[in-house]
């Protein structure tokens, strides 16, 4: 692990396992977020927030996850040891969650956790405890999509000029290498942002196999930057080739009536399954008996749903340009990277008609999805929060390496000698 000494800190050398439970024990960890688990609108983000608080609090912390207030979780309660507070609407929680710390309403805090999905908290306002800045990914494609005009442009400049400036002397925590890089660009040192990749959860045992008919899986928030626009044309450009062709949406959203409508509007008919928001038992079905999981989204930190999909052998073909998913897809190998919707709508053309090809990379898409582990996460995770109390700033890459991953079928990473050209199929 690298280690930085800013102004008035101390050298170390990475805390080994034992040590950073011993230092992490009875201190006590605040989480700033806008959203939690139970939010209807919560997501991949938060799962992962709530997983890095469970690590925590099995060290010895205490944690409290500061969040906007909603109808499906109570203003205060303790589960799995993790006290939530939920105050303020998505676009208060910020003043809320800096009036609550001033107030002492979380406690004395040990150490802040200043979650920005775009903007921060500027939580350093209400806390003199160290602050450690936690960034999925960057919105600069985000701020037009939802926020259009000049809301959108102060957002953007927020992000990329105030937050970098404000938090100058602040630890980061990136879930992703693309994610780390985007930041260098807008002025944080790469040599005080820790890269801690999201883990997978267990499979969800469920009666094997794949649908008969050809199904294809999108799953997430319906939200305008997900694209799932470009999931739809596809199941219905494809309608004519595979008549028994089903795309199932799993999720729900503010952005759910203009995808119904965008369905109607091109004569999906039957061929798109809105299933709305599912249980998890749901949620596993869908990827167990998909063909191919399709994720069109814009901007993505790492792409949780991809390692979900994985467990079940479904791989994922998603936009390269979209960030994390470069580092969660190992592209030809575990599934497909694309361009743009063209390629989108080719490289699902090519898998449905070619059974080896598609059990290849489902080999892949399970030993890629076994590769990224919670604990090691939260291993990760700890360590940084550990130097962080200490005064100490560090950058370094998550332990797992990715090219220790073992290669499914004998084939080589990053060799595209053994990858179809679909684009003329015809």
């Amino acid at each position: 692990m690298s280690v930085v000494r800013p102004s008035g800190s101390r050298r170390r050398q990475a805390p080994r396992p034992s040590d950073e439970t011993a230092s992490l024990r009875g201190r006590h960890v605040v989480f700033l977020s806008w959203r939690d688990t139970r939010n209807p609108e919560g997501g991949g983000a938060e799962l992962y927030l709530e997983r890095m608080a469970e690590g925590l609090v099995a060290r010895g912390c205490s944690v409290t996850i500061f969040s906007a207030a909603h109808d499906a979780g109570p203003a205060d309660e303790v589960c799995d040891g993790i006290r939530y507070v939920r105050r303020g609407t998505k676009t208060t929680v910020y003043l809320e969650g800096v009036k609550a710390l001033r107030r002492g309403d979380l406690g004395e805090p040990d150490l802040v956790v200043d979650v920005q999905n775009g903007l921060p908290f500027f939580s350093r306002r209400g806390t003199k405890a160290p602050v450690v800045v936690l960034v999925h990914h960057v919105h600069r494609e985000q701020w037009p999509v939802v926020y259009p005009g000049l809301v959108g442009k102060v957002g953007w400049w927020i992000e990329r000029r105030l937050a970098p400036w404000y938090y100058r002397r602040c630890q980061y925590v990136a879930v992703s290498s693309a994610t780390r890089a985007e930041l260098a660009q807008h002025g944080v040192g790469s040599d005080r942002v820790a890269v801690v990749h999201n883990g997978t959860d267990p499979v969800v045992t469920l009666a094997p196999g794949a649908s008969p008919t050809p199904m294809l899986a999108t799953v997430g928030r319906l939200v305008p930057h997900k694209q799932v626009e470009h999931a739809i044309d596809v199941a219905v450009a494809l309608r004519a080739e595979h008549p028994d062709l089903r795309l199932h949406v799993v999720g729900g959203g503010w952005w759910e009536d203009e995808l119904r409508a965008h369905a109607a509007a091109v004569g999906a008919g039957d061929t798109v399954v809105f299933e709305g928001h599912v249980d998890e038992a749901r949620k596993h079905q869908v990827y167990e008996q998909s063909w191919l999981h399709l994720m069109p989204s814009l901007k993505e930190g790492w792409g949780l749903v991809i390692g979900e999909a994985g467990m079940h052998g479904t791989p994922t073909i998603a936009y390269a340009s979209a960030g994390g998913v470069c580092e969660s897809i190992d592209d030809g190998r575990s599934g497909l990277l694309v361009d743009d919707p063209q390629q989108l709508l080719e490289a699902t053309r090519g898998l449905l008609a070619d059974a080896t090809e598609r059990a290849r990379l489902a080999d892949g898409a399970r030993v890629m999805s076994h590769a990224y582990s919670w604990e090691s996460a939260q291993r990760s995770f700890a360590e940084v929060m550990t130097a962080a109390l200490e005064g100490v700033v560090v950058g370094d890459q998550h332990p797992i390496e990715r090219d220790a991953v073992p290669t499914p079928a004998g084939r080589s990473r990053r060799d595209d000698t053994q990858r179809p050209d679909w684009s003329r199929a015809g």
